[in-house]
C-alpha cells in the first residue's frame, strides 16, 4: 500500500494512519460509554489546533478533525467542577446530562472505556490476520547450530525438523524448548526428519544455572516460520491470546526498567513510532496492522497507569471518592494534576531524546559543534 511512496512521504503517511487508527478508537470508547451512561458529548476531536473539518451530527456533538495529528479528545458536556464554571454558562447546561452529576461508577466506566476499547481493537486485529493471513508458527527446524553444544555432539545440522522428542510430538520451535529446559543433563531421543528420511537422534543436554535452578539446553536456534490460517473461533480466541501475551510482556519490560534490570533506551516517542510506521508499512499491510495492535495495547496500558491527567489517575481519585463516601478535595486532585503533568513532560522529554539519539541525529550534532 505504502511501499511504492518515496520514504518521508510513505513516513508521514503511515505514522497519520497508525495514530489516527488509535487515538479514533480509544476516544471512540469514551464517546459510547458516554452516550451509554447519558452525558452528551459536545465535542469528538482527532488532532489538536485548528479544525481541517467538522461537522455536527444530529444529537449536537461537533465532530473535528484538527491538523496536528498527535492525540484527539472528547469533550464531554459538564465535565468541569460547577465551581470552575461562570454562571451563565452553567445555566446552559443540561439538566441530567452533565458529566460531574453522574454517579462515580458511570464516570468511572466513560473514563476506562478508552483504555477498554484500545485493547479490544488488539484483539480484533489480531483475529483478523489470524483469520486472514494465519497466526505465525516458529516450525522445529534447525536453523542454526552452536560451537560445542549438546545438539553439535549428537550429529544434528542446520535443516533438521524435530518432529518429537521421547515420543512427545512436537508442532513449533517452543515444544522443543519447553522440552529441553525442563531435562538438564538427561538423556533424550530425538526424532528428526532430514532429506525426507525420518532417523532418531540421541542427545545428552546441556544444563545452565539460573534464579530458578538448572535447565536443559540443546544449543540450537530457530528462524523459519510458517502462517497458519486459523478457523474464526480459533481465531477469536488467538487474538485474544495474543493480546494478552503482549500485555504481559510490556508490564514485564517496564516492570524491569523501573527495577534498574533493564535500559530505558528502548523508551521511544513520536519520532520513535514515526520511523517505524514507515519501515513497517514497507513490510506489507499486514505487518502494518500487527504494528497497530501492539501499539494499541501499548497506549491502552499506559492510559491506565495511576498517573494523574491520564485514564488511571482519574480511575484513582474515583476509586478514591467512592472509599471516601465524597471527592478528593479539590486542593489535593490540583497537586495531583500537577505533578502528573510534569511526570508526563518529563517523559515525553526523554523519550524524544532517545528518539533523537537513536536517528542519530545528537550524534551529529555533536560533531557538528564539537
Amino acid at each position: 500500500m505504502f511501499h511504492a511512496l518515496p520514504d518521508p512521504l510513505r513516513t508521514g503517511l503511515s505514522f497519520a494512519v497508525v495514530l489516527g487508527v488509535l487515538v479514533f478508537v480509544h476516544e471512540l470508547g469514551h464517546y459510547l460509554a458516554a452516550r451509554w451512561r447519558g452525558v452528551h458529548v459536545e465535542v469528538f476531536s482527532i488532532g489538536f489546533g485548528r479544525a481541517i473539518a467538522t461537522w455536527t451530527d444530529r444529537v449536537g456533538t461537533v465532530w473535528k478533525l484538527a491538523w496536528l495529528p498527535l492525540g484527539g479528545y472528547v469533550k464531554l458536556h459538564g465535565q468541569e467542577r460547577p465551581e470552575d464554571v461562570p454562571p451563565e454558562d452553567r445555566a446552559r447546561w443540561m439538566a441530567g446530562r452533565t458529566f460531574h452529576e453522574k454517579d462515580v461508577l458511570s464516570r468511572a466506566i466513560v473514563v476506562a472505556a478508552g483504555p477498554v476499547a484500545n485493547f479490544l481493537l488488539a484483539m480484533v486485529l489480531f483475529s483478523m490476520l489470524f483469520a486472514i493471513s494465519g497466526k505465525p508458527v516458529a516450525v522445529p527446524v534447525v536453523g542454526e547450530i552452536l560451537e560445542h553444544s549438546a545438539a553439535e555432539k549428537a550429529g544434528l545440522v542446520a535443516g533438521d525438523r524435530i518432529v518429537a522428542i521421547d515420543g512427545q510430538p512436537i508442532r513449533t520451535f517452543e515444544d522443543i524448548q519447553r522440552i529441553v529446559t525442563a531435562h538438564p543433563s538427561q538423556r533424550l531421543t530425538l526424532g528428526v526428519v532430514r532429506d525426507n528420511a525420518q532417523r532418531s537422534v540421541d542427545v545428552t543436554t546441556d544444563a545452565r544455572e539460573t534464579s530458578n535452578g538448572p535447565v536443559g539446553v540443546l544449543g540450537i536456534r530457530g528462524g523459519n516460520t510458517e502462517f497458519e490460517r486459523l478457523g474464526p473461533l480459533q481465531a477469536v480466541w488467538a487474538g485474544i491470546v495474543q493480546t494478552w501475551d503482549v500485555t504481559d510482556q510490556t508490564v514485564a519490560g517496564v516492570w524491569q526498567m523501573l527495577s534498574g534490570r533493564r535500559g530505558t533506551e528502548d523508551l521511544g516517542g513520536p519520532l520513535r513510532i514515526a520511523q517505524l510506521s514507515g519501515q513497517v508499512a514497507q513490510l506489507g499491510f499486514a505487518s502494518l496492522v500487527s504494528f497497530i495492535a501492539v501499539l494499541s495495547v501499548n497506549l491502552g496500558l499506559i492510559n491506565l497507569f495511576p498517573i494523574p491527567v491520564l485514564d488511571g489517575g482519574h480511575l484513582l481519585f474515583y476509586l478514591a471518592e467512592a472509599v471516601r463516601g465524597r471527592p478528593i478535595p479539590p486542593r489535593a486532585q490540583e497537586y495531583g494534576f500537577r505533578a502528573g503533568l510534569a511526570l508526563l513532560v518529563g517523559l515525553f522529554v526523554f523519550a524524544t531524546w532517545n528518539d533523537l539519539s537513536h536517528l542519530g541525529i545528537v550524534r551529529w550534532f555533536a560533531g557538528l559543534i564539537g
